[in-house]
């Protein structure tokens, strides 16, 4: 698949390296795509992935990932053009800057934002709830990491489903879109976890069933 990435942080880098070393066509969208932070990301990656603006990034793609901090989203999707009928993945958690609460949710939520921002396309939240490392690697021993997902379109998600399949998690449907709301607070969850409470980073969550 040809999947563009807007976002060039620990997430979109994380997911990149993976996606291109199953044999993805991943393209970074970037403000500056010359710049040294994404050379040195394009030659850590490797084979399989190129960098190019924002609006070449998502035109060239049929799975466009925003992968942006929250105060740049807006403009990112809006950077990115005319996302009709494209499978957006939106990864974002809408924190604040000093990571001590949501700016947004209860009644919406960011995958909400990114959906309406993004008019036309079809939108699924997706890796967001756990930290990029868990994306590099998602497997514990015997156990695999789970990713929950959201989205209003049943086969946008079945995509997504797949592209985490590979990765390596196990996928959680967690419903329509306005799951988001529930998805970001668990992001909040592991943040606190890991950094608040000193858990580190390799934890994650997994659902047990009898």
């Amino acid at each position: 698949m040809d999947i563009g990435i807007i976002g060039t942080g620990n997430v979109g880098g994380a997911l990149g390296r993976r996606w291109a070393f199953l044999g993805h066509n991943v393209t970074f969208g970037s403000r500056e795509p010359e710049s040294d932070r994404v050379n040195e990301l394009m030659r850590r990656i490797g084979a399989g992935v190129s960098a190019t603006g924002i609006a070449d990034a998502a035109r060239a793609s049929e799975i466009v990932v925003i992968a942006t901090p929250w105060p740049a989203t807006e403009a990112a999707v809006a950077a990115c053009g005319d996302l009709s009928g494209k499978i957006v993945i939106d990864c974002v958690n809408p924190h604040k800057a000093d990571f001590s609460g949501l700016e947004i949710g209860t009644d919406t939520s960011a995958g909400e934002k990114v959906a309406e921002w993004a008019s036309g396309a079809r939108v699924v939240k997706a890796f967001n709830a756990t930290g990029a490392g868990n994306m590099r690697e998602p497997a514990y021993g015997r156990t695999t990491a789970d990713m929950p997902i959201c989205g209003d379109d049943e086969d946008a998600k079945a995509v997504v489903r797949g592209l985490a399949e590979e990765i390596g998690f196990d996928v959680i449907d967690a419903g329509g879109i306005t799951s988001a709301r529930l998805l970001e607070p668990m992001a909040m969850l592991w943040i606190h976890l890991a950094y608040n409470l000193e858990q580190g980073v390799d934890i994650a969550y997994k659902l047990l069933r009898r």
